[in-house]
């Protein structure tokens, strides 16, 4: 055998030919990589191929976490409003125009280093302290409660608004503004809502100082983007408002001139000018929020808060924010989801090396005669490995470059550093391991056994850090908030799968072996002979390579592992929505409102109810008798059937249905009772008394303690259930529900169809949809309290939403006061979470990867074994073998490997979770407070051994179709070779 033509020998000088002339005289010898790349120009290119995809996807994914972390602070932001993601400056009143327009430019022009200032701009002006009453008789009300109108000047509001009747507001000549009423221009929304025409002077109550506050109606308006941020957190200039909680009321907000802002303070009782400050929340970035919450901090109270009340020449200039509370809860959520959104993604890394490792040890068998013979022909290990570096800095660098430019091209972000640094350490991987490989044939021969014995230890080795990770985890618990990424729940699950697959391969020659032999015994030779080549490795080895096993088991126990995690988030996520809503569904009424006769019945028969039941529930209601002697307590009225099913359906607060039965008698006899734990802390026994707000007197007796109850979503709430039938046998009021709950599948737009269908004079004597063209915002009414906690939470008075929801006019819209909520719809909104889906989509996206690299571990493996298997199915080509009996060798010998390393990830991906489980909290995924703990679920690991494996046995089988009977074909023409 010779060396390649024009090659020479690395590290040797040259030696005289056969006639004695030195063969390089004459003649400069063909460099040593082109002639390399030329001779195997296919394996040069798959090779260059493998290092870009790799070192592409090493890049990649910290730019998409990046990306992801960043897309999910600010959509978590976003949802928040701008209230929450402002900062407020306020100062007492000052005159002037000029003087509000100085300290805004103040404000935004100070000097900031992690935020910006959004373009909107500032938005500012002055607002009075309070509302004042508008006692004109025609103006519309809600029950008793008059009307209310604030005043306000606000900057450049002719920018954001249209007078579409009579004109906007002037100032008032110099003396005479406090002897006419000021001039107001209000919305055309609040205006028809509460029956306000231009031209009105609004009566404003009297003065100190005599005669009457008053306001005259000069024009009205309409905002040009009610949803636009420039209303948030105003006293409803946009329209009308409801508020209120027992009484409630109309309140808008009436615009004056620049120049009457001195008149604003009269009218609210003091006056304060304001400066809103919206942060441009899409120039936030994760890795600094602790910086800029210092940094915001520092506007709140500190040395920035002191330097701006000395630059706007205002000694009283307050500002407040909550976006450093914001931004902690932000870092709290992304340190919990951070490890199981890392795990994927290090899967796939491990799964990646591995197939590294694989091609680097295909190449070297590939190329093992040449180097032997470089090495017997006297060249050194330093210049061989040069000019295998050289080859791969001709094929993998470039390769490694490009994928590493194309990723920071496609996923743009402001970081970096973590890219490049995971690039370049893959990079080196592709680059180093073939010549690391070659490198070996220069070390000193071992004695026999001793790789044995090396590879015991190094089992051996692994499996202690294994078992030491597990064991601290478990030690440790679920890692405080905080803490930030736990890099030991994270490498746990691929120690566990790097163990499992060590024990496989110990296990797989011996098992298959076994299974070879009992084929043997048969009649038929396919069996047989694949598996006994899949019970021993190839090229002379004596048992299977270890790596595409590894490759198999960590994609399978990753992919296990991760799709344990969330489907745990969706059950989670259901039973967080169902607890909730106290069901799967849930009607409230305002205070004091019953549901109308007939509307349990109407709602029992609803497709998809399974079981329902009405509730009646007072929360201000007082317990005699206790330790403390008059306590506080929420009465709950129910039907003790189904409410004990409606209670063990929802999984809070289950009991015995015949606890509660008892004496209908008169009212000496006590009524059963079930008490709340922490109520029960406070009684000692024997009979008390439960009085209503409205005097009533049920005498109670505890006929036991719940830790909580559907209607009531806190555990600490102190109530007691009471029976319907001996409670409504007292007081027959007592039987009227004020609550429904149901279980099972039930649509809310139907159940918003059945509560619209009510008589809505019922509700608090008038009907705002009819006045208001929509149901108002529920915002402050008695809805958000009598309500079950499954209520929305409700939008603040005044702001943005509130004026959306009031100016909705989908026909499926409820009734003002009413509470309408599924724990479907519940479930939907929970699942919203961009943190949630940043998570799902790289865990996902990483699976797909690791899958990916699994099947090119499985098919470099085939291409290992490709010449002995060509010239094995030749032969027996020759003694009658079918091509359709060959493609089975192949499978047969294939399939072992494959079915015992999806099978044993599936089996590591459960034992990981029942060993990790308990220090996994999932809350943040499922963006509600759960128990921590994660338990082993079977069907989402199987689905990932099922999907692995088919994936893996189509692979192998297209790869048989393709090429097997090419290669067949090329091995009978030549002859044997070997």
């Amino acid at each position: 055998m010779t060396t390649p033509a024009g090659s020479g020998t690395p590290g040797t000088t040259r030696t005289p030919g056969p006639g004695g002339a030195d063969r390089g005289a004459g003649h400069r010898p063909a460099p040593w990589v082109r002639t390399r790349l030329r001779s195997a120009p296919l394996a040069a290119a798959l090779m260059a191929a493998l290092a870009f995809g790799t070192v592409f996807l090493a890049a990649a994914f910290p730019r998409a976490v990046d990306r992801g972390t960043d897309d999910a602070l600010r959509e978590f932001l976003r949802d928040r409003g701008p209230s929450w993601t402002s900062m407020l400056a306020t100062s007492n009143h000052r005159a002037g125009e000029a003087d509000l327009d100085k300290v805004a430019q103040k404000l935004t022009s100070y000097p900031r280093e992690t935020f910006r200032i959004a373009e909107s701009g500032p938005v500012y002006g002055t607002r009075g302290n309070k509302p004042r009453t508008m006692w004109n008789p025609g103006f519309a009300t809600l029950g008793e409660a008059k009307p209310v109108l604030d005043l306000l000047h606000l900057h450049g509001i002719t920018d954001h608004a249209t007078v579409v009747e009579g004109r906007w507001p002037t100032s008032p000549e110099p003396g005479k503004g406090a002897a006419k009423p000021v001039e107001v221009a209000l919305s055309k929304d609040g205006a028809d809502t509460i029956r306000i025409h231009v031209g009105d002077v609004i009566d404003g109550g009297p003065a100190p100082s005599g005669g009457r506050f008053q306001a005259e109606v000069v024009g009205l308006y309409t905002a040009n983007d009610p949803g636009d941020r420039y209303w948030y957190s105003l006293p409803c200039p946009e329209r009308a408002c409801v508020e209120g909680f027992k009484e409630l009321f109309w309140h808008t907000a009436g615009v004056v001139s620049p120049g009457a802002s001195d008149l604003i303070a009269p009218w609210g009782s003091g006056a304060t000018d304001f400066w809103r400050l919206p942060i441009d929340t899409a120039a936030l970035r994760a890795d600094q929020l602790d910086r800029t919450g210092e940094e915001i901090s520092a506007y709140v109270a500190g040395p920035t808060a002191t330097r701006l009340s000395v630059v706007t020449g205002r000694e009283d200039l307050r500002i407040g924010s909550e976006l450093p509370q914001l931004f902690q809860q932000a870092i709290a959520r992304h340190d919990a989801a951070a490890p199981l959104a890392a795990i994927g993604p290090a899967g796939l890394a491990g799964v990646a090396a591995v197939v590294l490792c694989l091609a680097a040890g295909l190449t070297g068998d590939r190329r093992a005669g040449e180097l032997r013979l470089l090495q017997a022909r006297g060249g050194s290990r330093g210049g061989v490995l040069r000019r295998l570096l050289g080859e791969g800095a001709v094929t993998v660098l470039p390769a490694g470059v490009l994928a590493t430019a194309l990723a920071l091209w496609l996923l743009p972000t402001p970081r970096w550093s973590g890219s490049v640094l995971a690039a370049l350490a893959v990079l080196l991987l592709a680059l180093l391991g073939f010549p690391t490989r070659a490198a070996s044939l220069w070390a000193a021969p071992r004695p026999p056994g001793s790789g044995g014995r090396r590879r015991l230890v190094g089992e051996l080795v692994v499996l202690a850090v294994t078992v030491a990770a597990v064991l601290e985890v478990r030690r440790r618990g679920v890692v405080p908030p905080g803490e930030g990424l736990d890099p030991m729940l994270v490498a746990a699950p691929l120690l566990l799968a790097l163990t499992g697959g060590l024990v496989l391969a110990r296990l797989q020659p011996v098992l298959v072996g076994a299974l070879a032999r009992v084929a043997g015994r048969g009649t038929g030779v396919v069996g047989f002979l694949g598996l006994a080549r899949a019970a021993r490795g190839t090229g002379g080895r004596p048992r299977p390579s270890v790596l595409p096993l590894l490759a198999l088991m960590l994609a399978v126990t990753t992919a296990g592992f991760g799709a344990t995690v969330l489907d745990a988030v969706d059950r989670d996520r259901a039973h967080a929505a169902r607890s909730a809503v106290g069901g799967d569904a849930v009607v409230g009424t305002p205070a004091g409102v019953v549901l109308p006769p007939g509307f349990l019945a109407a709602a029992a028969a609803l497709p998809g109810v399974r079981t329902a039941t009405g509730v009646w529930w007072e929360n201000e209601a007082f317990l005699l008798g206790a330790d403390s002697g008059l306590t506080q307590i929420s009465v709950l009225v129910v039907d003790p059937v189904a409410y004990a099913e409606l209670s063990r359906t929802v999984g809070r607060g289950a009991f015995d249905p015949a606890v509660l039965t008892g004496d209908d008698g008169g009212t000496d006899t006590p009524v059963p009772a079930l008490f709340s734990t922490e109520l029960a802390k406070k009684i000692t026994g024997g009979n008390y008394r439960l009085r209503m707000p409205n005097g009533w007197e049920l005498l109670a007796k505890s006929a036991g303690t719940v830790d909580g109850t559907p209607a009531l979503e806190e555990t600490t709430r102190r109530f007691v259930v009471l029976p319907s039938g001996p409670a409504t046998a007292r007081f027959p009021e007592l039987g009227k529900a004020n609550l429904w709950f149901a279980t099972g599948d039930i649509d809310e737009r139907q159940l918003k169809v059945l509560v619209r269908e009510l008589d809505p004079m019922k509700i608090g004597g008038v009907d705002p949809v009819a006045a208001n063209g929509a149901a108002p915002s529920a915002a402050g009414t008695p809805a958000a309290a009598t309500a079950t906690p499954a209520a929305p939470a409700p939008a603040p008075a005044g702001s943005a939403p509130a004026a959306r929801a009031a100016g909705d006019t989908d026909p499926e819209a409820v009734p003002f006061g009413y509470a309408v909520r599924t724990s479907a719809a519940r479930a939907a909104e929970l699942a919203t979470d961009p943190l949630q889906h940043s998570a799902g989509r790289l865990f996902w996206a990483a699976v797909i990867g690791a899958a990916g690299f699994a099947l090119l571990a499985v098919l470099l493996t085939l291409l290992r074994a490709a010449p002995e298997r060509v010239a094995v199915l030749a032969r027996l080509r020759t003694m009658g073998l079918r091509p359709r009996q060959g493609l089975a060798l192949i499978v047969a010998e294939t399939l072992p490997q494959t079915l015992a390393a999806a099978v044993g990830g599936g089996v590591v991906a459960l034992a990981a979770v029942a060993l990790l489980g308990p220090a996994i909290d999932l809350s943040a995924l499922v963006g509600a407070p759960v128990p921590a703990g994660l338990k082993p679920a079977v069907l989402p690991v199987l689905l990932q051994v099922l999907g692995l494996a088919a994936l893996v046995t189509a692979g192998v089988l297209v790869e048989a179709l393709i090429s097997g009977r090419r290669q067949i074909s090329t091995e009978l023409r030549a002859g044997e070779q070997r």
